[in-house]
């Protein structure tokens, strides 16, 4: 496992570019939310923590991951954002419904950030068990949310730089 022994937390403040300016829309799913929640948290603080003004952050909740997309894409039509942190997590069972969901968002958030301005930022953990989600959501491999934010604030000041 590429993270068994990585924190994922870690950023250095000094390579952030100045975020005091940006609005960020994070959507989280509702369902696992013991492990969303989490996630929402490492994003939420990441981005308070790197000069984001709290009344600059819109959260939206939907039911589960798969509309991720839909949020996503009514957020970025709606809110005025400069990028959209999407978070949830699908933990596998029994069926094929993993896969079906697991492909379906990836597909959509790429299909978003093909075909819009806004980045949309991919924070779906993946994993076979809720032991390994748990794990990525402020356990012992770190914090995917934090991660997520880090990257809207590199890929937020890539599009602000790019449009001069």
């Amino acid at each position: 496992m590429a993270t068994e022994n990585k924190n994922l937390s870690h950023y250095d403040k000094n390579a952030i570019p100045n975020a005091k300016d940006f609005r960020f829309g994070i959507v989280v799913s509702a369902w696992n939310a013991s492990i969303t929640d989490g996630l929402y948290h490492g994003a939420f603080t990441t981005l308070i923590d790197c000069g984001v003004l709290p009344e600059n952050i819109v959260k939206w909740e939907v039911p589960g991951s798969f509309e991720l997309i839909y949020g996503a894409k009514r957020m970025m039509d709606t809110q005025k954002v400069d990028c959209v942190i999407t978070i949830g997590c699908v933990i596998k069972g029994e069926t094929m419904h993993f896969e079906f969901v697991c492909d379906g968002v990836t597909q959509g958030i790429k299909d978003l950030n093909c075909i819009g301005d806004i980045p949309v930022i991919f924070c779906l953990l993946t994993d076979n068990t809720l032991q390994q989600s748990m794990d990525r959501s402020g356990g012992k491999h770190g914090n995917k949310g934090v991660e997520a934010a880090i990257t809207a604030l590199k890929m937020t000041d890539l599009r602000k730089r790019s449009q001069l």
